[in-house]
C-alpha cells in the first residue's frame, strides 16, 4: 500500500537516517514502529515516516485535533492538504477498498499524520528535549472494503501492540446512572450556578413530571475568590474570567451554596435525582489560588506548571493521591459520578516537563485508578480528545466526543453531528460517547433529540429555568426515565465515511443496533439546505444478518420490506428534513418493530411471540406479518 521513508530531526533540525520497521500481523493490520539513534532528538519535528501510496487515491476524510481540546473531520482529495494533527486518517482506494491509518501514542512518543509534499508525514513527538533513542509503534494501518470494520480492526491491534492496560469499549462497564435522563447546569446558570437555581430546576422536573434522574453541578461551584467583585458583557466576556481565575476553596462557594457542597447535593437527592459533580483536572482553569485552602490541602501534589501556574503534579504517585483527594470529598459530600473536564492540558502546561507518553500515561493513570475506587469508573471524559487523552485511559467508559453545545446555533448543529459521528469511529472503538447536552427548547430541538438516540450514549440535556419541554424527551426514555439506549456508540454507515455531507449532495446516516434490530437516522446536512438523497440498506448497519426486514420510518409511519442486498432511495427536501429507520428482522414471517412513540421502538419490547407483545410499559405498539403493518 505504500513506500515508507523514515528521517529523524535533531536539535539543529538537520535530518539523519531513521527507520521505519513494518510488522504484518496475521490479522491484516500492518504496523509500522520509528526507529532512530540520534543525539539531541527535536523535541517538535522528531522522527518522520514517509508514507507514500503506491496505488491512487480518490477521497479522504481525516479526524484532527482543531484545537487543545476538540478534534472534528476534514474532507478532501488532495493528500497535501491533510490537517496537521491529524489522529485518525481513512482513504478511499480507486479500487472501491479503503486504507485506514491509526496513529498512536507510546510509552514516550506520539505520532500524528498530516499532508506531504510527498504523500502523508507520520511525525513521532515527544515534547521534551535530550532524547537520544525513538524506538516504539507508531501507526497501524490496514485495507478493506468496510471503514468500521477496519477502524475496530486497527483499534484493537494497537491495543494489543501498546501493551498499556487500555481496554476497548466492550471491556469497560457503562454505568447504570446514566442509563437515565439527566440535566446539567451549565447552560443554565453558567459561573452563576447556585443552590437556588438547582433546586428550582429540580423542583420544575417534579412540577412538569419529566423523569430527570441526575443532575450535574457545572461549571465552578467551588469557592473561586477571583469571581468576587467582577461583572462581564456577554458569554466570551465571562469565559475569558473564567479562564483567568483560579480555585480558592474546594467546598462549595459560601455565597451561592450557603449549605455547603454536602448540604446542596442532600436537598437535590430529596427530589430522587443522583448527583454529579463537574471539576477540571486543575482546580479551576488557571489552577489553584496558593492563597486558599484548596492549595493548603493539596500543595503536596501540585507543581508549578510551565506557565506559572499551580497544576496537580503529573507523577504518579502524586496524580493519583491528588485525584483520590479530590474525588474522595466529593463522595463523602455525598456525590455518586464525576465529570472531568479540562483533560487536553498537556501541552500548555507540560510541554517539554518529560515526555508526552510519560506524562500522559501517569496522569491519566492516577485519574483512573482514582475514579475506579472512588466511584467505580462512573465518570464522563470531557476535553480530552487528544490523543494522549484517548490512548491513555484504562478503564473509565464515556468520552465527550463533541464541542459545547451552542443554544439557537443552526451551523453549529451541522459541525455537532459531524463531530460526533466522525469521531466516534475511532473514539467509539474505546469508549462510549458522550454527544453532549442540549436544550429541549432549542430550534434544533428534536433533531438534537434524534441524535441522541441513535449515539448510543447519555442523554442529558442543559435547559435553562423554567423552559424545558417535557414532550421532546418521551422518545427517548420510559416513564420512569430510563432511555431506550442503542448497544453501541452510532457511527457513519461505510458509504457515508469518507464523503462530505454538506456539500456531497448526499444526506448523513448515522448507524447503530438495538439488539437484532438495525437503527438509522438519515439527516440533511447541506450547509446551503439543497435537497439531498441516499440509499439505505440493511447491509449497511454491521451485524445485521437476517435474511429479510421490515423497514420502518418512525416520523411518516411507512413500512419497506427489504431483503439483504436490496436498498431504499431516500431523499430530504430541504435542511429540516431527517428520517428514523428501524430495520426488525422478519423470523418465520413476522417482525415487531416496538412502541411507535419511541425512536428505539424495539427497546421498549421485553418479548415478542407471534402476535402477543409484553412491553416494558404500556403504549403504542407495532408488528408486520406477512408484509402488512399492525398496531395496537
Amino acid at each position: 500500500m505504500f513506500k515508507l521513508s523514515a528521517c529523524v530531526y535533531t536539535d539543529n533540525e538537520k535530518a539523519q537516517h531513521a527507520t521505519a520497521k513494518v510488522v504484518c500481523r496475521g490479522d491484516g493490520v500492518v504496523a509500522v514502529y520509528a526507529e532512530a539513534c540520534a543525539e539531541n532528538i527535536h523535541e517538535d519535528m522528531g522522527v518522520r515516516i514517509t508514507l507514500s501510496p503506491n496505488v491512487a487515491v480518490g477521497r479522504y476524510m481525516a479526524i484532527y485535533r482543531k484545537c487543545q481540546s476538540w478534534c472534528r473531520p476534514f474532507f478532501g482529495e488532495d493528500l497535501s492538504r491533510i490537517p496537521d494533527n491529524t489522529q485518525t486518517l481513512l482513504l478511499e482506494l480507486d479500487n472501491k477498498q479503503y486504507c485506514v491509518i491509526i496513529p498512536v501514542v507510546n510509552d514516550i512518543y506520539k505520532c500524528v499524520v498530516r499532508g506531504d509534499e510527498q504523500g502523508i508525514a507520520a511525525v513521532n513527538t515527544s515534547w521534551a528535549k535530550g532524547l537520544n533513542q525513538c524506538n516504539g509503534l507508531s501507526f497501524v494501518y490496514a485495507c478493506g472494503s468496510s471503514p468500521n470494520e477496519l477502524m475496530h480492526r486497527c483499534v484493537k491491534a494497537a491495543v494489543e501492540l501498546l501493551g498499556n492496560r487500555i481496554l476497548l469499549r466492550d471491556q469497560r462497564k457503562y454505568p447504570n446512572v446514566f442509563e437515565y435522563l439527566g440535566w446539567c447546569s451549565w447552560d443554565s446558570m453558567q459561573i452563576r450556578v447556585n443552590e437556588e437555581g438547582i433546586l428550582e430546576k429540580c423542583q420544575e422536573f417534579k412540577d412538569k413530571k419529566i423523569p430527570v434522574k441526575w443532575a450535574i453541578f457545572d461549571d465552578m461551584w467551588a469557592e473561586v475568590r477571583d469571581f468576587y467583585g467582577k461583572t462581564y458583557n456577554g458569554f466570551w466576556d465571562m469565559v475569558d474570567l473564567m479562564h483567568a481565575s483560579r480555585m480558592y476553596g474546594l467546598d462549595a462557594d459560601p455565597y451561592r451554596f450557603p449549605n455547603g457542597l454536602a448540604g446542596c447535593i442532600r436537598k437535590v437527592k430529596d427530589f430522587g435525582l443522583q448527583v454529579g459533580i463537574w471539576y477540571p483536572v486543575g482546580g479551576y482553569w488557571s489552577g489553584f489560588d496558593v492563597e486558599g485552602t484548596a492549595y493548603q490541602m493539596l500543595k503536596d501534589h501540585l507543581m508549578t506548571s510551565i506557565t506559572g501556574k499551580q497544576f496537580p503534579n503529573w507523577k504518579y504517585p502524586h496524580s493519583y493521591a491528588y485525584f483520590t483527594a479530590i474525588m474522595r470529598f466529593f463522595r463523602e459530600c455525598g456525590a455518586d459520578f464525576i465529570k472531568i473536564d479540562n483533560q487536553g492540558i498537556f501541552y500548555r502546561q507540560y510541554k517539554g516537563v518529560a515526555p508526552i507518553g510519560q506524562v500522559a500515561s501517569e496522569f491519566h493513570s492516577g485519574l483512573e485508578d482514582a475514579a475506579k475506587e472512588q466511584f467505580n469508573s462512573r465518570m464522563i471524559n470531557c476535553m480530552g480528545m487528544a490523543s494522549e487523552n484517548i490512548w491513555s485511559r484504562s478503564c473509565s467508559p464515556l468520552s465527550r466526543c463533541s464541542g459545547d453545545f451552542m443554544p439557537e446555533d443552526k451551523a453549529w448543529f451541522t459541525q455537532h453531528v459531524l463531530q460526533c459521528a466522525y469521531n466516534s469511529l475511532l473514539q467509539g472503538q474505546l469508549y462510549w460517547c458522550d454527544w453532549d447536552m442540549w436544550w429541549t427548547d432549542d430550534g434544533q430541538a428534536q433533531k438534537n433529540s434524534l441524535m441522541r438516540a441513535v449515539s448510543g450514549g447519555p442523554v442529558y440535556v442543559s435547559d435553562m429555568l423554567q423552559r424545558s419541554r417535557g414532550h421532546v424527551l418521551k422518545p427517548l426514555a420510559l416513564e420512569n426515565g430510563r432511555i431506550l439506549r442503542c448497544d453501541r456508540p452510532g457511527m457513519p454507515t461505510d458509504d457515508c465515511a469518507a464523503i462530505d455531507p454538506t456539500s456531497s449532495g448526499k444526506a448523513m446516516k448515522v448507524q447503530n443496533i438495538a439488539g437484532e434490530h438495525g437503527v438509522m437516522a438519515v439527516i440533511n446536512l447541506d450547509t446551503e439546505g439543497k435537497a439531498v438523497t441516499t440509499h439505505i440498506s440493511p447491509d449497511q448497519i454491521p451485524g445485521l444478518d437476517a435474511e429479510e426486514y421490515a423497514v420502518y420510518e418512525h416520523f411518516t409511519h411507512s413500512l419497506t420490506m427489504m431483503k439483504k442486498g436490496e436498498s431504499l432511495l431516500v431523499e430530504l427536501a430541504n435542511d429540516d428534513d431527517y428520517r428514523l429507520y428501524i430495520f426488525a428482522p422478519v423470523q418465520n414471517g413476522v417482525a415487531v418493530i416496538g412502541r411507535t412513540d419511541k425512536f428505539i421502538s424495539p427497546k421498549a419490547v421485553a418479548s415478542f411471540d407471534g402476535e402477543a407483545s409484553i412491553l416494558t410499559e404500556p403504549g403504542p405498539w407495532a408488528y408486520v406479518k406477512a408484509g402488512k403493518l399492525y398496531k395496537k
